[in-house]
């Protein structure tokens, strides 16, 4: 350690990252990326974008891009807060409403962000145990708390909450905020945002990075009641008061612009992980079931860790958690046709 490090810098346990990898042609299949490329559209509109005026700071508060989230959504642009991805709006989501006295709550298996934003704020939390097919049970949360965030779909089982259960916990906590975090929302699960305009606790977190196929980029937003809003801008504008720069304002505003590309490619990672499910449930892998754009399974004969390295022998990247009740399970990202193909074949091989 170095001696120059603060107290809070000895004692951090940083977020690790999913493994960006520099091997040629490999088939990735570890971090959630989206297997298409983004809108044309986008491209081209990062490319417009690419002028004199570059040497001039954006618009510190992204309003192309907040009102063009606003419409999108049918709400004002001041329901709507930008960031540099969706982790950093998480980040001001910690800071600006869920650091209390009573501890946050949140699942005891899930975005494993969380707790590194609590002991980097100074911020006490609870874990909820899942149940033991590991989805949330809204009951379990009725305790003393400061706060309450929730992956839906979940990370990384990827099973999702229903909608009328989101309602059900919101209505149990109108005195305290509760942030849906809906990285993955976009993949067959039912938004919360059409509940914003009418529990003024509650703050819905998306990113561009998934669904819009914009990982690369960093753009996130935060969708909720003004003054949940006004709280986030507090912090950002004590922060950083230009997060989004002109290239990813432009391209964001382009990949809302570009619906039907947007539903093409949604389409085709559902049909994608609807067959990957079927092919893993073939070969013998118990596959939760899936609201995102990955799949989490397991199989009853063969150690998680074993698959992975077999996998990565053949230049397939999968990933696999060590915590306590997932360390037999392999989070698996959803690629195109043929990397799933190629996923399944190599599976058949390993398995015998």
């Amino acid at each position: 350690m170095n001696r120059y490090w603060t107290d809070v810098v000895r004692t951090l346990q940083p977020y690790v990252p999913g493994e960006q990898p520099k091997i040629d042609n490999l088939i990735k299949l570890n971090t959630n990326e989206n297997p298409y490329p983004p809108s044309p559209q986008v491209l081209a509109a990062i490319t417009a974008e690419a002028n004199g005026l570059l040497r001039r700071y954006p618009d510190p508060n992204a309003e192309r891009l907040k009102r063009t989230i606003a419409a999108h959504f049918g709400l004002e642009i001041g329901n709507v807060f930008v960031g540099n991805g969706s982790d950093e709006v998480l980040a001001h989501a910690f800071l600006a409403l869920l650091k209390h006295p009573a501890p946050l709550l949140f699942p005891d298996i899930t975005y494993s962000f969380y707790p590194v934003y609590c002991r980097l704020y100074g911020i006490e939390f609870e874990t909820v145990p899942l149940r033991d097919d590991f989805s949330i049970a809204v009951d379990d949360y009725a305790r003393p708390a400061g706060g309450i965030i929730l992956p839906n779909p979940n990370a990384p089982t990827g099973r999702a909450m229903a909608l009328g259960e989101v309602r059900r916990l919101l209505d149990a906590h109108r005195d305290i905020a509760v942030v849906i975090d809906e990285a993955y929302v976009d993949f067959g699960t039912d938004s919360a945002v059409g509940l914003v305009r009418e529990y003024p606790n509650l703050l819905v977190t998306h990113t561009l990075s998934k669904s819009r196929s914009l990982a690369g980029l960093r753009v996130g937003y935060a969708l909720g009641d003004a003054g949940l809003i006004e709280g986030l801008e507090r912090v950002k504008n004590s922060f950083n008061s230009y997060p989004l720069d002109r290239l990813a304002i432009a391209g964001a505003v382009a990949a809302f612009e570009d619906q039907a590309y947007f539903e093409q490619t949604r389409q085709a990672v559902i049909a994608s992980r609807d067959a990957l499910d079927d092919a893993l449930t073939a070969l013998g892998f118990e596959v939760l079931p899936s609201g995102a754009n990955f799949v989490f399974a397991r199989h009853p004969q063969r150690d998680a860790a074993a698959l992975q390295l077999a996998l990565r022998e053949r230049k397939i990247i999968v990933r696999h958690f060590t915590a306590p009740r997932i360390d037999q399970f392999l989070r698996i990202s959803i690629g195109t046709e043929a990397e799933c193909a190629a996923l399944v074949t190599a599976l058949q091989e390993i398995l015998g």
